[in-house]
């Protein structure tokens, strides 16, 4: 488990990167922000926290993608050691979690480098401009959707598509540390 600090906007700009998605498809990151930006989760198809909060995150990228904020995941777990993450157990999760937005794999894992993400889930949204506005949990608790008491995540996308400054504080994400390859 990893429990991982906040990077506050102005600190970080959207990567530039491409990424195939688990039927091959090339999806370029900037090109994927929406009319008021873009949410990038970091996850995975094995880790328990990732599975709990999958759900969450596939509804609420319907919700997102409503307000112009466009939703990926990206996969940085794509390891020998884990052949439930691999490309071809992606693919799978699409139709049995119905994601319905891009499902990319980090196979070199230089994009979860480039954002340093440590865990899985691990979600990071930008503004339109791909500057970081806010990097931190979903809600207040991962593990029972029952019991949360605090939504953050789309509390945040309001407040962003409203023109407001980012949400403070930012709660640390918790999960499964990145499987790195070395």
């Amino acid at each position: 488990m990893a429990l991982v600090a906040s990077i506050y906007k102005g600190e970080f700009t959207l990567p530039d990167f491409t990424l195939n998605d688990s039927k091959g498809v090339a999806h370029a990151l900037k090109e994927q922000i929406g009319e008021h930006g873009l949410v990038v989760a970091f996850t995975c198809n094995h880790c328990p926290y990732a599975i709990a909060v999958w759900p969450r995150l596939v509804r609420h990228a319907a919700t997102l993608k409503a307000m112009g904020i466009n939703t990926i995941a990206i996969n940085p777990n794509i390891h020998p050691g884990f052949p439930e993450d691999n490309v071809d157990a992606m693919r799978k999760k699409l139709d049995e979690w119905n994601i319905d937005f891009p499902y990319l794999a980090d196979e070199t894992q230089e994009v979860a480098k480039a954002f340093d993400a440590q865990c899985t889930p691990d979600i990071y949204m930008f503004d339109k401009n791909g500057e970081l506005y806010y990097h931190g949990r979903i809600d207040d608790y991962w593990k029972d959707e029952r019991k949360v008491t605090q939504e953050e995540l789309l509390p945040a996308a309001e407040a962003l598509v409203a023109g407001k400054p980012a949400p403070q504080p930012q709660h640390p994400t918790i999960g499964c540390s990145i499987k790195w390859l070395d």
